[in-house]
């Protein structure tokens, strides 16, 4: 009965109760967008830390003869470490036909193929029989020269040594690497724009010995953490540092983390991105809400002798409570069905064109119903509670 009442109410007032539920719609839309975007975002982040490798670890050297192959083999031998991969990174002059460009070149082994998660468009990754191969990222197979370069063709890379010294020799293309997004994990260069060689190779052409640092993977996510302290504790002990400066970053002369380390620092991003997003969507909220305490305040002034009538034949405290209470909840319900499909659309847009994975938690629809219910029991409250109170003989005299 309250309900059909409740129904009638709002429709003898067709525009004002059309304005007062957009407030609702705008505000539960905004919240479920915002937390449908922020639940993208994550998705996202963790999708580019996925692109860079699982359970991966990565060490490298703030100072040059750091790193030598006892280094490498005792990250070989270390429990709860399942792939090692050493690696050194410098620029060099790249010449393909007539063109020479700077080039950021990548020395390694052929376990940073799996280690590092390269995956080929075409071609092989090296080998660790190579020696002058390599394999380019896809930017620079496409777009840094005036050709194409593809597999098979020649290239010339000329490396300059802290002597003063240069040195070139010609590669042979052994593979061109899958077009991918830049992933903000790997830090420096793009990682589509750089050239992979043969460690030994690199290092016989710098006239060098030591590596710049390592990848490794870990046996599992689960345990990374004590697997990195772990790799942390043995490999500062054979560089000499002290155990009680391990955890000083400052003596240390490389640096470390991990995956485990990266994905807490994105979910605290996340985290405090979505808060931003939610807190400027409840604003939108509030102001929907003062609109249905506007509205039903009206009505209890429009409907004072109806509500004066109704108690003089019988209907309680209780009754006319219910009844404004009701009409509030429906105006917060149909805002809040309307909010949802609203906002859910807004997010699939917006994460189209951000081109962010669509991320739609079923809670949403859940949240997005009850949040406008709830609101429209809180902004309903006060109006209900003061028809309830009207006096009827009062109410039956007014004009």
């Amino acid at each position: 009965m309250a309900f059909k009442i409740a129904i009638g109410s709002i429709s003898s007032s067709k525009l004002r109760s059309t304005l007062t539920t957009i407030g609702i719609v705008i505000g539960v839309a905004a919240v479920i967008a915002n937390v449908s975007l922020g639940a993208s975002f994550s998705q996202y982040f963790e999708d580019e830390i996925g692109a860079s490798g699982d359970n991966f670890i990565v060490i490298f050297s703030n100072e040059v003869n750091v790193f030598y192959d006892s280094q490498f083999d005792l990250l070989r031998s270390t429990p709860g470490i399942v792939g090692v991969s050493p690696v050194l990174e410098k620029s060099a002059t790249v010449q393909y036909g007539s063109s020479e460009r700077s080039i950021e070149m990548f020395g390694t082994t052929e376990d940073y193929g799996q280690v590092g998660n390269i995956n080929l468009e075409s071609g092989n990754f090296l080998s660790d029989n190579d020696k002058y191969v390599a394999v380019l990222g896809h930017e620079i197979a496409n777009d840094k020269f005036d050709r194409d370069i593809s597999n098979r063709n020649s290239i010339d890379i000329t490396f300059k040594r802290n002597d003063g010294t240069e040195r070139t020799e010609t590669f042979r293309v052994k593979g061109i690497t899958e077009d991918r997004d830049p992933s903000f994990v790997e830090g420096g260069p793009n990682p589509e724009e750089r050239i992979f060689i043969p460690i030994s190779t690199m290092q016989d052409m710098l006239n060098r010995e030591d590596y710049g640092g390592f990848a490794l993977t870990a046996s599992s996510l689960e345990n990374i953490r004590e697997i990195s302290d772990r790799v942390d504790k043995r490999l500062a002990r054979s560089l000499g540092v002290p155990e009680r400066e391990i955890d000083n970053e400052d003596v240390k002369p490389y640096s470390i983390f991990n995956q485990a380390e990266i994905l807490d620092q994105v979910g605290q991003i996340s985290a405090a991105l979505s808060a931003l997003l939610i807190s400027v969507a409840l604003i939108s909220l509030v102001v929907g809400s003062i609109g249905i305490m506007n509205i039903m305040l009206v009505t209890v002034t429009e409907r004072t002798r109806e509500i004066g009538l109704m108690k003089a034949v019988g209907y309680t405290y209780y009754d006319v409570l219910v009844l404004f209470l009701v009409e509030s909840v429906v105006i917060g319900l149909i805002g809040g069905v309307v909010g949802t499909t609203v906002g859910i659309l807004g997010a699939y847009g917006a994460n189209t064109f951000l081109d962010l994975p669509n991320v739609f938690p079923f809670e949403l629809i859940i949240i997005g119903v009850f949040v406008a219910v709830f609101v429209g029991i809180i902004a309903g409250v006060y109006p209900a509670s003061k028809a309830a109170k009207l006096n009827p003989v009062e109410a039956l005299r007014y004009e």
